[in-house]
């Protein structure tokens, strides 16, 4: 009988065979293949093939694309709601729509708002067979507000304190990322100490010094604007504590003992827990009746966060998160619960009927809750539209019987629940069409003999056409029971014979018509290996080789590798191949494996092992290893003008293989005594023909070369002269440069005798004017390396060849270089130079260039000299030297920097070449403006008094203008070392001495003084004096020295010491002389040797007044000048003693830096100590 394939009740399994299309049937239902020439011909109803994502998140600052691409035929249009209502884009010039597409774009780039467009956008697509709807597009634009303006206080936390710094950014669309950083946009560290929430807050579980800072700042980045948002700084100062009390661990978030949490499917599930303590608490993990599924748990934030990705509702339970220190641990549970949004479980698929057949749409989805099932037709509910007696609803299903061309329609399945809803579109279309086959005609298949064949016949039509197969042209159609026809068209032949090979024909008819297609099929010889490789064991260091022959189909050619243990051979010169053999030699007991030899076709492969055991070879005496013996009998023959052949017999190897031979040659004539290197060659050779030189006199000598080293040289060869040639090149390193305005030195680089190629070396020097018509001026000249062309215009460019020659003849002709003539200096100077004063330090000077002939050399720049001619306020006329300052190249500007300000300067510019300066500009004149001035050149305290003292000082050096007044300024200090209120006092300019009147008595005041110009102020230089002491508490002093009470109690404390040295002196007498007294007499204690008239032990009662020598209060010993004079490079400022340090700091301007604390310990003072007995006036007025 024929075999026929006919409609079924099943769905119709495709074959793997790319670009074939294929057939299916679902209860009696045709899927449209997306052939394109089927395509173009066939009517089908819309179907959304693009379409822009639910949530439609878009950019502010650019146009709206929404997009909807649909295809069908007739082609389909499109239109669009908004909010539920028609969207109509023709009243709108700003919305247009693609050609030949639903995708609107909305232009607000030109005008317009994006919020003016948000919005529910839904499009339809439609023809003829029905209309397909998009998913409701929710298009809102993208908003990353600013943060609101807040006063955040300083934090000040003790040390171990917890802390949460907040951030709460603005609530923008998409949600912003959150981070931490400082002023310099560095990330801030994190810890398991310190660790940012997943609300962005940063939270601390405990403080410590070193977080002390005022830059904690929150930035929150809204990536589809791509812009950043900056919180204000937090300021932190955490004080140290001597010691932090440690605590147990409590939760700083999540609060309280649980929690739930709620999780969509699919979605990944986060859970926090952040812990304060002090040390540190450990966050642990666990989910309780259960265990964290191990691919999709990760941990993150230093364990902080829990991340279990993919989740579903097996994921729901409690989880508990444990923090854990050294003095205790809490436990927070966590209850999650997963939900999910609609999901398919069974989505509807297009269904392609003929008139008069059934089918079914299934929409079957799930969710949590179980979402609710709604059907559309054409966009319509279902409920409301047109009746089709063909159709019935039952649930999630439709139901389609005996349908008409009218039947065909689009349906719309919607799964909803709260958490979102699923939309899809199928379409009903009954079309009535004759058989199509599908497959390409003639396709060849070429199956290995004994094996499955599959020949494709991919068809279309409607009602669903039968298939039929035939062999050859005239042959019956193919029976059942030696073939196997599939549902799909495809037929196959379970084990193809050499006499499967033919023409087979697939013929595919319904009742509008019938179609055919041919086919051919090969069948080919199966490759096989007819002498498979043998298990060897061979000894270690001998050769082993294993064989694999192959056989194959003659049409098909085979490529042989060979694989050890399953992996490609060793990369190692031991191992070769060839048609049918591997070989390994030098084996070794790595080389021991299973060896494979594969053979692969196009269509087939085939391959074979065998297994390679390495042993130890028979025990023999240990050889001795050494570099080869020289080699000997070196030999000269065929002998030619640039080549012979030398052969050498090789030494002994002295147990290892020579692997290359060194052959070096002596040049008697040019190098005698120096040997080079001329060639290596195999180990294996004993024969090398060598190149030579012409003009040499050759000798040769070999060395051998093993894996131990190189042997020592062979006796050297005879000598071989070689016959002279030509030079074959020419000299190197050709330059042309004229060291005088009139001549050309053209150099170059000689040939070395081994070079020369013969006798006679010369050199053809030739030259000629690059831009002029002159002939090439030629000179011969013997082997220099130079030739001077005199008689030469200035600078100017020349073609140079030097040739080299022999007795023989000239070597190539050389390429040419070229040079110039020497340099002359410039002609011309610069003209137009302007001056601009940009400040009182800095002037720009602009001048025009000079015409490049006038240059005569190569340009190197510009030089200007620029000198001070006097100075303005004409105090100082005295002349300064010129500077100079080059500026490189062709620039026509520059600047003179460090000017004195307030002065007259003049410069000129001259114009730079190799040779030197060309003439100068004309002196151009210019002024400064005024400046600050220098400080004061001397401030001097002279004339204290009771409540006054006068300042005398000397203008400053450097006025740097006119001087508008001086600056005084002047506060006390106290026993206590506190400066008191400042007091400012403007003096004239024409002043250079001030009397203070109205001041304290014995009162230390520190002065700063500064000079003022127009500009501004100056340096300031300082002083400190003291006013005089109350003459009343001196007299007082004097008195108590001279009442009778007094020297009364001095004279009887002189009288009871008297005393005593008595008694001590008879006590002594009395116990005679010991060893131990006569040691005690020789080392007297010093601290009882009488105190000499001037050792200064009560000179450390003095006044600060005896201190202005050296500027230290209270030091012994020193006197003050009469005048009170005080220079200004020994003022050192007496305040130093003040200070914690030996000497004290100042600013740039000369005032004091450092803090006024206790006293330093004083030294003894050096130099003139004055030998008066202290006076009691100045002991009692060290003491105010």
């Amino acid at each position: 009988m024929q075999l026929k394939i006919m409609p079924k009740k099943k769905h119709l399994s495709a074959g793997g065979v790319p670009l074939i299309l294929f057939l299916c049937q679902m209860i009696s239902a045709l899927d449209v293949p997306l052939d394109p020439k089927l395509l173009h011909d066939l009517v089908q109803p819309p179907t959304i093939t693009q379409q822009s994502p639910k949530d439609y998140i878009i950019d502010p600052r650019e146009n709206i694309v929404i997009q909807c691409e649909a295809k069908g035929k007739p082609p389909p249009s499109f239109s669009w709601t908004r909010n539920g209502t028609h969207f109509d884009i023709d009243k709108d010039p700003l919305v247009t729509m693609k050609p030949g597409s639903g995708t609107l774009v909305i232009n607000i780039m030109s005008e317009g708002k994006a919020e003016t467009y948000e919005g529910v956008y839904q499009c339809t697509a439609r023809n003829e067979r029905g209309a397909a709807v998009s998913n409701n597009i929710v298009v809102r634009p993208s908003r990353s507000p600013l943060w609101t303006k807040e006063r955040l206080e300083p934090i000040i936390l003790r040390n171990g304190q917890s802390l949460v710094l907040p951030c709460r950014p603005p609530i923008g669309l998409p949600p912003a990322i959150i981070f931490w950083m400082d002023n310099s946009f560095q990330r801030l560290p994190q810890s398991e100490r310190v660790s940012q929430g997943l609300n962005g807050d940063l939270y601390f579980s405990n403080v410590l010094p070193e977080d002390t800072r005022e830059d904690y700042i929150c930035y929150a980045r809204f990536n589809h604007t791509q812009t950043i948002q900056q919180k204000q700084p937090i300021s932190l100062k955490v004080i140290s504590a001597k010691s932090s009390k440690e605590r147990p661990p409590t939760f700083l978030t999540p609060e309280g003992n649980e929690s739930h949490k709620e999780e969509l499917r699919g979605n990944v599930l986060s859970l926090e827990c952040i812990a304060e303590g002090l040390p540190t608490p450990i966050i642990y993990w666990i989910k309780e009746d259960g265990t964290l599924p191990a691919n999709r748990t990760f941990y993150r934030n230093f364990k902080k966060t829990l991340q279990i990705t993919h989740v579903s509702e097996a994921d729901s339970g409690n989880y508990q998160c444990i923090a854990k220190n050294a003095l205790g641990a809490v436990h927070h549970t966590i209850s999650v619960t997963v939900k999910a949004a609609p999901y398919w479980i069974v989505a509807p698929q297009n269904l392609v009927l003929s008139p008069g057949e059934n089918g079914t749409l299934i929409c079957r989805a799930n969710g949590n809750p179980k979402p609710r099932i709604s059907w559309l037709t054409n966009g319509v509910p279902i409920e409301i539209a047109l009746d089709d007696p063909s159709r019935k609803i039952d649930g999630d299903t439709i139901i389609f019987s005996n349908v008409q061309e009218s039947s065909s329609a689009v349906y719309q399945c919607n799964a909803s629940n709260k958490y979102g809803y699923l939309l899809a579109n199928a379409f009903v279309n009954v079309l009535a069409e004759p058989p199509r086959i599908l497959t390409s005609a003639n396709t060849l298949y070429q199956v290995i003999a004994n094996r499955p064949a599959l020949l494709d016949c991919a068809f279309f039509g409607s009602p669903m056409p039968t298939i039929e197969w035939f062999k050859g042209t005239k042959g019956s159609a193919l029976h059942e029971d030696t073939y196997v026809l599939h549902d799909n068209g495809t037929l196959e032949i379970p084990v193809a014979q050499k006499d499967s090979t033919g023409t087979y024909t697939c013929v595919a008819r319904n009742k509008l018509g019938m179609a055919k297609n041919e086919v051919h099929l090969e069948i080919k010889d199966p490759t096989r290996i007819i002498k498979q490789p043998e298990y060897a064991v061979v000894q270690r260091g001998s050769k082993v080789s294993f064989e694999c022959r192959v056989k194959h189909d003659h049409t098909l050619i085979p490529t042989i590798l060979w694989l050890k243990d399953n992996g490609e051979l060793p990369n190692d010169e031991r191992f070769s191949t060839d048609k049918d053999h591997l070989v390994v030699s030098d084996v070794k007991d790595d080389d021991g494996g299973t060896y494979t030899c594969t053979a692969n076709t196009t269509l087939d492969s085939a391959s074979a092992s065998a297994v390679l055991r390495v042993v130890a070879p028979t025990p023999t005496p240990a050889p001795i290893y050494d570099v080869p013996n020289p080699p000997f009998d070196l030999e000269l023959t065929n002998q030619l003008d640039k080549s012979v052949q030398l052969t050498w017999t090789p030494g002994d190897d002295n147990n290892s293989p020579i692997t290359k031979f060194i052959i070096e040659y002596e040049d008697a004539m040019h190098d005698a005594g120096l040997w080079r290197h001329q060639a290596e060659v195999s180990g294996t050779q004993t024969t090398a023909q060598l190149k030579l030189s012409p003009y040499v006199n050759y000798s040769f000598r070999v060395m051998a070369e093993n894996g131990i080293g190189r042997s020592m040289p062979s006796e050297a060869s005879e000598q071989y002269l070689t016959k002279a040639a030509e030079p074959d090149q020419n000299p190197m390193a050709v330059e042309g440069l004229g060291t005088e305005p009139d001549n050309l030195v053209i150099t170059w680089k000689p040939l070395n005798g081994f070079q020369s190629n013969g006798p006679g070396l010369q050199y053809k020097v030739s030259w000629r004017q690059k831009d002029g018509d002159d002939e090439w001026t030629s000179v011969v000249v013997a082997n220099v390396s130079k030739y001077i062309v005199s008689g030469t215009p200035t600078f100017v460019p020349y073609l140079i060849k030097v040739q080299a020659l022999n007795d023989v003849g000239f070597a190539p002709e050389p390429a040419a270089v070229m040079g110039h003539s020497g340099e002359d200096l410039p002609m011309v100077a610069p003209g137009n130079v302007r001056v601009s004063v940009v400040n009182s330090t800095l002037a720009e000077v602009h001048w025009d260039p000079v015409p490049p002939k006038s240059v005569r050399g190569h340009l190197q720049g510009y030089r200007i000299y620029y000198w001070k001619t006097q100075s303005s306020s004409k105090r100082n006329r005295r002349h300064i030297e010129k500077k100079i300052l080059t500026f490189q190249g062709t620039k026509t500007h520059g600047m003179l920097p460090g000017l004195q300000p307030y002065s007259h300067y003049a410069l000129n510019v001259r114009v730079v070449n190799g040779k030197g300066e060309g003439p100068a500009s004309t002196d151009r004149g210019f002024h400064t403006p005024e400046g600050v001035p220098s400080a004061p050149s001397s401030l001097k305290i002279v004339n204290p008094t009771l409540d006054s003292l006068t300042l005398e000082w000397d203008p400053p050096s450097h006025p740097n203008g006119i001087l508008t007044e001086y600056i005084l300024k002047y506060q006390p200090i106290n026993s206590t070392h506190e400066l008191g209120p400042l007091v400012d006092l403007k003096i004239p300019a024409n002043k250079t001495r001030w009397t203070l009147k109205n001041l304290n008595f014995s009162t230390r005041y520190k002065f700063y003084f500064y000079a003022q110009t127009s500009v501004g102020s100056g340096s300031q230089i300082t002083e400190e004096a003291i006013t005089t002491v109350d003459e009343a508490m001196a007299s007082r002093q004097v008195d108590i020295a001279t009442q009778g009470w007094f020297i009364g109690l001095m004279c009887a404390v002189a009288l009871l010491i008297l005393i005593l040295l008595i008694v001590c002196f008879i006590r002594r007498n009395k116990g005679g002389k010991y060893p131990v007294k006569e040691k005690e007499d020789a080392h007297a204690d010093p601290e009882i040797q009488p105190m000499k008239e001037d050792d200064g032990t009560f000179g450390e009662y003095r006044s600060f007044e005896s201190d202005a020598e050296d500027h230290k209060p209270l030091k012994k010993g020193s006197r003050t000048p009469s005048d009170r004079t005080v220079k200004k490079e020994d003022s050192d400022d007496s305040l130093v003693d003040y200070g914690e340090g030996v000497n004290g700091q100042f600013n740039e301007d000369g005032s004091f830096i450092g803090q006024y604390s206790g006293k330093k310990e004083k030294e003894p003072a050096e130099g003139n100590e004055s030998s008066e007995a202290p006076s009691p006036v100045n002991a009692m007025n060290s003491f105010v």
